[in-house]
């Protein structure tokens, strides 16, 4: 299934540290992220994880510079985020987010935007995400696996070095989920930084390197993942891994 070597279209990237300094970010009044400052310099997948509500998206929307922060600062390689430095990342979300076009459609429609740059196959992402066959389909027509799929494989187009996963595989079949699991792994051992919001304790631990864990917009742990499951830095987490209520 997974043929095309994505470290062929793309020499090794230098690792992209991105840094949070002191970053609080207010709305209506409200504190949803609290003077978090960590460093993420690890290579593979960085999992963030907390209860609902705890500021997991937001968090991932600053890095991505799609909110700015209230305080603080966000910075890749030290610099301020910027039109180069967005160019290098993708994100996907929660809910798929596709035009009105053809599977394939949606995949040219960002090569074309990306003509100064060498760019995916596009028929090769599509075999890639199990989509081949189903090119010519409007994006409207396929499941929500498939929806989910083709956010994916539209977000490598860009061949980035960072890509920010909002819970990509929530309420996803289990092939879909297989399927985009190997396909990250795959993306791992190929220099591409990954960040992952889930819910899903099991997915962590096959998936992690480390893990962020958030809570009423507080960072309480930043660990290596058999760290945080076998020693966690906060009670919130401990409690949270056990599957207790937290407040």
């Amino acid at each position: 299934m997974f043929k095309t070597n994505y470290s062929e279209n793309r020499p090794p990237c230098e690792l992209m540290p991105i840094k949070f300094c002191s970053v609080s970010f207010n709305k209506y009044g409200n504190c949803l992220i609290d003077k978090v400052s960590l460093t993420i310099e690890s290579k593979g997948i960085t999992i963030l994880l907390g209860p609902n509500g705890a500021g997991k998206s937001i968090l991932m929307r600053l890095m991505h510079g799609l909110e700015l922060p209230s305080s603080g600062e966000v910075l890749f390689r030290g610099k301020n985020s910027n039109e180069a430095i967005r160019r290098k990342q993708a994100m996907v979300f929660q809910n798929a987010v596709l035009l009105r076009r053809t599977v394939i459609e949606n995949l040219s429609f960002v090569a074309n935007l990306l003509k100064d740059r060498k760019i995916r196959k596009l028929k090769e992402l599509l075999e890639e995400v199990g989509l081949s066959e189903k090119q010519h389909l409007k994006a409207r027509q396929l499941s929500g696996g498939e929806k989910q799929r083709l956010s994916l494989a539209r977000a490598l187009v860009l061949q980035p070095e960072l890509l920010l996963l909002d819970e990509p595989t929530a309420s996803l079949d289990p092939y879909s989920v297989q399927m985009i699991e190997s396909l990250l792994i795959k993306l791992r051992k190929q220099n591409t930084k990954i960040i992952f919001i889930t819910h899903d304790l099991n997915q962590a631990l096959r998936l992690a390197e480390d893990i962020i864990f958030i809570h009423k917009g507080k960072l309480e742990a930043f660990q290596p993942v058999r760290a945080f499951f076998e020693n966690p830095e906060s009670k919130f987490a401990e409690a949270f891994i056990q599957g207790k209520l937290i407040f």
